[in-house]
């Protein structure tokens, strides 16, 4: 059986086992998850998280040193945040749009007076551009902050790729390890099914059947909104922009996206995201070491979605009619606030909080959906990860003239 098909089936029978485990005793299914469930999950979350940092450092490091012209570094930047932008608009309008046609608010009885939500602080958009540059490169790989990473390799790879064959010995010691990290993440992606079906029972059963009720047309009405963007919004682009057979990208994206569904995490989704671009679909090194990494940090399509619903469900819950104009100014901050609050922890909560403060909702609000997020965050996460392979694959079509021209030259 394939590693694709066995994660699939760990999906499936870790969900029903999660939401059996906590109809039938969830005093057994709360020992289970104690001492069972959370601990080979997060055995299996700590291996790819183990792989995060010396992956996309090696990886970035020896794909910039590759393509060695800052210039098409620069070109691929734009057009890279050029996509993650305006793709994250359009997701932020589906989302609305839906939510205002199907009216997820209006559909039940929502107790407002005992919501309670403290709102996290938002650095400015200004603070995380300024804190890209590393201060200390080790303390940035210490602590996981992932732009600031991107940067130093970057640094580092334009450094090899200048001074060329003095730097003969570091360029081959980057290209080894790039290459044994890509053998690690195939040897903890054969424990995948097991931390798969783990993190799943333990997601569903905590959840409860009760609380899958009382949110269903919310919940519907975001799943909904996310395989409109998936499947029209990234297979539009990537049959046009790059030039790929949609579903071919998918199916051989299916490892990567059942890892995204069980860790909700970007970043942890990175090892088996670039293994597949770069080993399956063709992507460059170079372009899938600069582009996935910097969308697992900024791209938030999903979150973007999640912003739209939300925001409209919790001013129907409130009684409250946004305008159209109140609308637009969501759609902009969600935009900016992608960037503003990339490298934070929690960063779609926070992301949130902006939102419903820009129109004047009420930040409590965010207490009725925060219950059943987790779910949502794994289906998201899944839209997110694609989305950065997706513009992966437009940058790799859009500079293939432009390496023919450097190779002919």
């Amino acid at each position: 059986m394939k590693l694709a098909t066995k994660i699939l089936w760990a999906l499936v029978i870790g969900a029903v086992v999660g939401i059996v485990l906590n109809m039938a005793s969830p005093s057994f299914f709360t020992q289970a998850d104690t001492y069972f469930f959370t601990p080979l999950g997060t055995i299996f979350l700590n291996l790819i998280k183990m792989l995060i940092v010396p992956l996309v450092f090696f990886s970035l490091v020896v794909g910039v040193a590759n393509i060695g012209d800052p210039k098409a570094l620069g070109r691929m930047g734009v057009k890279a945040m050029t996509f993650f932008l305006i793709t994250t608009a359009i997701a932020i309008s589906i989302g609305i749009t839906l939510a205002v046609t199907f009216q997820p608010g209006n559909k039940g009885e929502f107790d407002v007076d005992t919501v309670n939500y403290e709102a996290a602080e938002a650095p400015p958009v200004s603070d995380t551009l300024l804190g890209i540059i590393p201060v200390n490169p080790i303390q940035a790989m210490a602590s996981g902050d992932m732009l600031q990473i991107i940067f130093f390799a970057v640094f580092i790879g334009l450094g090899i790729s200048y001074l060329a064959g003095k730097v003969d010995v570091v360029h081959r010691f980057m290209e080894q390890g790039n290459e044994l990290m890509m053998f690690l993440v195939t040897l903890v992606m054969k424990f995948a099914p097991y931390g798969t079906f783990a993190l799943i029972a333990s997601a569903v059963g905590k959840q409860g059947f009760d609380a899958l009720q009382a949110m269903f047309w919310y919940m519907m009405v975001v799943f909904l909104a996310l395989f409109v963007h998936f499947i029209i919004v990234y297979g539009s682009a990537l049959k046009f922009l790059a030039k790929r057979n949609p579903i071919e990208v998918m199916k051989a994206y299916i490892p990567a996206l059942t890892v995204a569904f069980s860790t909700s995490s970007s970043s942890a989704t990175l090892p088996v995201s670039m293994d597949v671009a770069q080993n399956k679909l063709g992507v460059p090194k170079g372009i899938s070491s600069f582009v996935q990494p910097l969308g697992a940090t900024v791209n938030m399509d999903g979150t973007a979605i999640m912003q739209g619903v939300a925001t409209i469900f919790i001013a129907q819950v409130y009684g409250v009619d946004l305008s159209f104009s109140q609308m637009l100014i969501v759609v902009l901050t969600a935009v900016l606030a992608s960037v503003g609050t990339a490298a934070v922890p929690g960063a779609g909560m926070i992301m949130l909080a902006m939102v419903l403060e820009s129109v004047g909702l009420p930040v409590e609000g965010i207490a009725l959906i925060i219950g059943i997020d987790r779910l949502l965050d794994m289906t998201r996460t899944m839209v997110n990860c694609f989305g950065d392979l997706t513009c992966a694959l437009y940058v790799t079509e859009s500079e293939k003239d432009k390496q023919k021209e450097a190779v002919a030259q």
